[in-house]
């Protein structure tokens, strides 16, 4: 028993970091508004938890998520508009032409950060944490805009990040991740459910 309390307390931010991840994405699937701040609070647990892990890439990707965790409060609450024409956000289709703009800028952040990270970190699994991180941005940046389909590249990300996780000896957030991918199955089927605006 004490050996789990000290294995508990020495790893106190990344658990932090799981229960508020776990609420982020409960409060996404529930389209909630407070999905953004249990966000920022995740972004911040975890930037303390992959400099320690040398995931440098992960590390920035939590600064992103602070700013786009702004971002998409306001937008979810306004419909990415200013002024008295606002309205709270509905979910929308990703349209051909913006999937090719996502795939573009996913395979060109991936070899940038892959280039970054091998050449000017000691990243224990460079091109891994690359993929996932350049995924990462996209999908979030997805949610905020409410497309739908963003669940699926979560599925994805999520289980591709379990196991480099589980290399790494990061075993809630190994938890963590699984939990995610589960629970965007289930935000696809629950957002599924809500009428659709037309693909933009």
């Amino acid at each position: 028993m004490n050996l789990l309390i000290d294995w508990a307390f020495s790893h106190k931010v990344e658990l932090g970091g799981t229960l508020f991840g776990l609420i982020y994405v409960w409060f996404s699937i529930r389209q909630s508004l407070y999905t953004w701040p249990a966000g920022i609070v995740t972004s911040l647990l975890y930037c303390w938890v992959f400099f320690e892990a040398n995931f440098y890439a992960m590390m920035g990707l939590q600064i992103y998520y602070f700013f786009i965790s702004i971002y998409g409060w306001w937008s979810w609450r306004n419909g990415g508009q200013s002024g008295s024409e606002s309205k709270p956000l509905q979910i929308s289709r990703t349209s051909a032409s913006l999937w090719i703009i996502i795939l573009s800028l996913s395979v060109i952040l991936s070899l940038l950060l892959y280039i970054l990270l091998s050449r000017y970190s000691n990243s224990p699994i460079p091109f891994g944490e690359a993929f996932t991180t350049a995924l990462s941005i996209i999908a979030t940046w997805m949610l905020a805009r409410k497309k739908i389909e963003h669940w699926f590249i979560w599925i994805f990300v999520d289980l591709i990040s379990a196991g480099l996780y589980l290399q790494q000896g990061l075993y809630p957030t190994v938890f963590l991740f699984l939990a995610y991918a589960a629970m965007a199955g289930l935000g696809y089927y629950e957002w599924q459910k809500e009428p659709f605006k037309v693909q933009c």
